[in-house]
């Protein structure tokens, strides 16, 4: 198997035939043979193969090789020898998403970011955009979006990818059953998808349930508890949150607390308002929750509250933005610290939040420890990917993982997230970790695609 990078050109001939630079047959160790199989994504065509007079790493496609295996544009690109003459062109790379047409392109405000990812590899790779309604299964082909040089959108049928990035936006499409056909049908294929879908805050407190590298990291959390269960645990904690299943951006969750002497408290955003209610007992306190839900709270969890780090008395929790990179590592791409705005139930910044880097938020506590305690949480959050991974599934390539640093340095998880947003990265001194973040997305995509190892050339 060997690897290299060449630049495709397209020839008029309508015969099926394929010219390599003799510098190309010679690294490819193609020199007698007298046809070749020539691969991209799901296709593959026989041609025949000819040497080109011309210095560097070229190929020159026919008309008929290219518009039988769909090549979708000229340039540079990979190409890959499996052995036994076959050549594959790509990897074909595939973001599976839906439109959103607006002002900010087809994919809404997902745009800018899927235009990133693209335009990390489209120099070494075909990089397309599509939606579920692009496929035609019966023929193996999509009919992709393709970025072009000047940053606009164009559209070629290209065949069945060699790898899926999963992008698609919402929960309620993602449980659907049309979604979780398409997404098996690409495994029947044996074309890797990854990021399969939205987790649900209970889902992972399942998954790691019998995990003990995990479990002593995870805050004791009850998902639909009872009433008397939410007793109880305000007793043995002092506070709790209570939060939705599926939410999102801190959207229906409360901070509950016991005081004693002075009652019940029930913290939560309220409008645009954070608002603090105390309650006499604590059947008032469960009245107001069943009112504001109309009685809805089966999809609740009730999660131990953790004394984290503060600064200005105002708590502290950090987003490790998790990469499987070009080796099927677990990395940490980016860090974000968020400080809660006061008053606030959750560190988001729509409720009052603010965002900062971990080195800023945790020297205020730890002083000239603090590196030493972020590289120790780095090594937790990377534990608690593997662990995620071990006891999910199906194939994860990214997770957003909101963790808290108690006062004694310990590291506890509250959410993970398959589809984490990228506010993180648009803190000024993020921006290089946000570029880090694209390239391993584009990395991992050639691993699952094959595209990587043997002897490079």
């Amino acid at each position: 198997m060997s690897l290299t990078t060449c630049n495709v050109h397209f020839a008029q001939q309508s015969d099926k035939i394929v010219y390599l630079s003799r510098s190309l047959i010679k690294q490819l160790k193609l020199s007698g043979n007298k046809s070749v199989h020539l691969k991209l994504g799901k296709e593959v065509i026989t041609a025949s193969l000819r040497a080109l007079k011309r210095s560097g790493n070229h190929l020159y496609l026919s008309s008929g090789v290219r518009n039988s295996i769909r090549v979708p544009k000229s340039g540079n690109v990979m190409l890959l020898s499996n052995g036994d003459n076959e050549l594959q062109l790509g990897p074909l790379v595939g973001i599976l998403t839906d439109t959103i047409h607006t002002p900010e392109g087809p994919f809404g405000s997902r745009s800018g970011f899927i235009k990133q990812v693209i335009r990390t590899g489209d120099r070494r790779a075909y990089m397309f955009v599509f939606t579920p309604r692009d496929i035609n299964w019966q023929q193996g082909t999509v009919y992709g979006y393709f970025l072009n040089a000047g940053g606009n959108w164009y559209r070629r049928v290209v065949p069945l990818p060699d790898v899926v990035y999963n992008r698609l936006p919402s929960r309620r499409a993602e449980t659907s059953a049309s979604i979780s056909a398409l997404k098996d049908r690409f495994i029947k294929r044996q074309i890797p998808i990854f990021n399969w879908s939205f987790f649900n805050k209970s889902d992972v407190y399942r998954l790691l349930d019998n995990d003990p590298e995990a479990l002593a990291h995870l805050p004791e959390s009850v998902s639909n508890p009872s009433a008397a269960k939410i007793k109880e645990m305000l007793e043995k904690y002092q506070f709790i949150y209570y939060k939705p299943t599926s939410g999102s951006l801190g959207i229906g969750i409360y901070r509950l607390t016991h005081h004693p002497r002075r009652g019940y408290f029930a913290r939560y955003r309220r409008g645009n308002q954070n608002v603090l209610v105390r309650y006499n007992s604590f059947q008032s306190l469960m009245r107001m929750l069943q009112a504001r839900h109309a009685g809805r709270l089966s999809s609740y969890v009730a999660q131990q509250g953790i004394r984290l780090v503060e600064i200005d008395k105002c708590p502290i929790d950090f987003r490790f933005h998790m990469h499987k990179n070009g080796n099927n590592a677990w990395v940490p791409a980016g860090i974000g610290a968020k400080k809660a705005g006061r008053g606030s139930v959750t560190t988001h910044v729509n409720s009052g939040g603010s965002l900062m880097t971990p080195q800023q938020a945790l020297s205020h506590t730890f002083g000239n420890e603090a590196e030493a305690v972020l590289e120790r949480a780095k090594s937790v959050a990377i534990k608690l990917s593997e662990a995620i991974e071990r006891n999910y599934p199906h194939r994860l390539g990214e997770l957003g993982l909101d963790l808290g640093i108690d006062k004694d340095g310990n590291v506890w998880m509250f959410e993970a997230n398959a589809k984490p947003g990228r506010s993180i990265f648009k803190h000024p001194a993020l921006r290089s970790e946000g570029h880090a973040s694209v390239s391993y997305i584009f990395e991992h995509c050639l691993y699952l695609s094959r595209f990587q190892g043997g002897t490079s050339i």
